[in-house]
């Protein structure tokens, strides 16, 4: 990750935004210390995939009722 001070930012802002949105985040440093790290916003972040596990499992055909008996005595007991 290059890191630019701060003056060169002000400069060249709309030049390094672009770039960051492309895929290239960069950090903002005030004399020599890094002070800022700029990268896009989706950048760096997956999103969950809904169905990612699709056929890598079976699920019984009795699932909704699976241990149905046993959590019936916990909720009412035994008669």
């Amino acid at each position: 990750m290059k890191t630019i001070n701060l003056h060169q930012a002000k400069t060249h802002l709309s030049k390094l935004i672009q770039e960051a949105e492309a895929g290239e985040p960069f950090m903002i440093a005030r004399s020599g210390k890094p002070v800022v790290e700029v990268e896009a916003i989706n950048q760096g972040k997956k999103s969950l995939r809904l169905g990612f596990m699709v056929g890598e499992g079976q699920v019984p055909d009795d699932f909704n009722s699976m241990g149905q008996d046993q959590i019936e005595t916990l909720f009412y007991g035994t008669e």
